[in-house]
């Protein structure tokens, strides 16, 4: 009798502690302790600077602090790991570029993680890059550019991020789209590409607009089209390179996502507040100051964005036959 009614108070105990976590998870009761946004780059780029701009009036209208940590390294992978084994409870999220979401499934042979299993919250901002060159390439056209390139098969030379960065697949869908021959050069981020870009070392970069703006200003650099699917409102005069060569596009966009298993109810509330601050007067000028376009779109909609760009890249990968050696 006492190991019956010691069972029953067990399976009572653990039927408790269900019912707990899971009001504790509803929408009306969550959150209750700080929330953390894990960033898999290092402090200072966009992919940090984004998530930390609305981490203040997130932590205001959800009433908890709102902390940003940087987990750098492997392209992503370690803070993706990270996120993918975190508890389901919404206090742990990932607010990402699309390496450890949408291309390192197709660059590396294995990964601990899932990227498909994440739930989606929303995307943050798109930021287009373009295609810029050295002043020493003499192309004033995307038109004048290609022939240059074909003139001069394996002499031009372009940098990029990192290897599968969305320069680095940009500039390889340019290739296959285009016949061309560029060598890759991949840097250890943005800054030391951007500063071999300048010094001529390099020739051309599919690099961030914003990041590069004071440079075009100043004619150190030579920006030819932009990567979006059409011109961009900040630059009208400047063509989409998808209207020369049709399917080139490499937008950088940085979303944010949970642990597999997170409850629904909690990405729809993220999601939506996410929104309403991206589309506050001050938000909207802060992401023009660094090149991005808010979006803040469902997590229906991010997730369809999501497979659309992990199909993209997965096409671009196997037919490039890019590895990340």
């Amino acid at each position: 009798m006492t190991k019956n009614l010691g069972q029953h108070a067990a399976l009572m105990l653990a039927v408790l502690c269900t019912v707990s976590t899971a009001f504790a998870q509803t929408p009306s009761n969550w959150p209750q302790k700080p929330i953390r946004i894990i960033v898999p780059n290092p402090a200072g780029g966009t992919a940090d600077l984004l998530p930390r701009l609305i981490a203040e009036p997130l932590s205001h209208r959800l009433g908890q602090p709102v902390i940003i940590e940087n987990r750098a390294g492997a392209a992503g992978n370690i803070a993706a790991e990270y996120v993918a084994n975190a508890e389901p409870d919404g206090y742990t999220l990932m607010a990402a570029p699309p390496p450890p979401l949408s291309i390192n499934i197709s660059l590396y042979p294995k990964l601990n993680y899932d990227p498909a299993k994440f739930v989606p919250i929303t995307v943050l901002a798109a930021v287009p890059n373009a295609l810029m060159v050295h002043p020493s390439v003499p192309a004033q056209t995307v038109e004048e550019f290609i022939a240059y390139a074909k003139a001069n098969p394996n002499k031009l030379s372009y940098a990029s991020q990192g290897n599968g960065s969305t320069a680095h697949l940009t500039a390889e869908l340019f290739k296959l789209k285009t016949g061309t021959q560029l060598l890759h050069v991949p840097y250890k981020g943005d800054a030391p590409a951007m500063s071999d870009l300048l010094g001529g070392h390099v020739q051309l970069m599919f690099g961030n607009v914003a990041a590069a703006s004071v440079h075009l200003k100043s004619g150190k650099l030579r920006i030819l089209a932009v990567t979006s699917a059409k011109r961009i409102a900040s630059m009208p005069g400047i063509p989409a390179l998808n209207e020369m060569v049709p399917g080139v596009v490499g937008v950088a966009w940085f979303a944010m996502v949970a642990p597999p298993k997170t409850p629904s109810a909690i990405a729809a509330r993220l999601s939506t507040t996410v929104a309403e601050i991206l589309r506050t007067p001050e938000m909207t000028k802060r992401y023009a100051e660094v090149g991005a376009e808010p979006v803040g779109n469902t997590p229906e909609e991010m997730a369809a964005w999501q497979r659309e760009d992990t199909e993209r890249w997965r096409a671009v990968i196997k037919a490039g036959k890019i590895t990340v050696d």
